[in-house]
């Protein structure tokens, strides 16, 4: 099976996992992800490292395997540099009951926060105060108590942090990466681009 057109989701990385010998849930990583390519722009041999030193081996077991990885990391950055802001965290989906969601949520949280913790106090003290502000919710988010209850209330409510864990991921992109995505076009004064296409 080929891993390099292909969409990935959750479980197709948690099946690469598997295949390397590993139960851990792909969230933490995905959350390392996207803090490490919105700060170090990591790079595809970086990044193929530390999946291996997650799982414990030395190199992924074969070509396809790491193909996937790689393609795992093109995806998210193809998204969080795209201007449609179409970056979604890679977490359990409706086929996973509402606390495996909130865990894997809170364990993409925890694997973010690890990267942006590396930066220097001073250096986080420049940022933007919306970003700070959203920095702070994701830390209260790791907290949180992730037993849930299949009701409505919880899935809105689950699905408003996981709407937050994005739009952070994308916020410390673009603050690292000015005009890539062209974002601030939507504030263009003249209307130009809120045109409908």
């Amino acid at each position: 099976m080929s891993l390099i057109n292909e969409r990935l989701d959750f479980s197709a990385i948690a099946d690469l996992f598997l295949l390397h010998g590993s139960l851990q849930s792909p969230a933490f990583l995905d959350g390392r992800l996207a803090a490490n390519l919105g700060l170090h722009d990591i790079s595809a041999e970086a990044w193929l490292a530390e999946v291996c030193a997650s799982l414990g081996v030395e190199q992924p077991r074969d070509p396809a395997s790491a193909e996937g990885f790689l393609n795992w990391r093109r995806q998210a950055l193809e998204a969080l540099s795209a201007s449609e802001l179409n970056y979604d965290p890679l977490l359990p989906d409706e086929l996973f009951s509402l606390t495996e969601q909130a865990r894997g949520l809170q364990e993409w949280s925890q694997g973010f926060l690890e990267v942006v913790d590396e930066v220097g106090v001073d250096k986080r003290e420049t940022w933007p105060a919306n970003l700070r502000e959203a920095l702070e919710d994701l830390e209260a988010l790791t907290a949180m108590e992730v037993e849930l209850d299949e009701d409505s209330d919880n899935e809105n409510d689950l699905f408003a942090l996981t709407e937050h864990a994005r739009m952070v991921a994308m916020l410390l992109y673009t603050e690292q990466h000015p005009g890539q995505p062209q974002v601030d076009q939507v504030e263009d004064p003249s209307g130009a681009a809120n045109e409908e296409h």
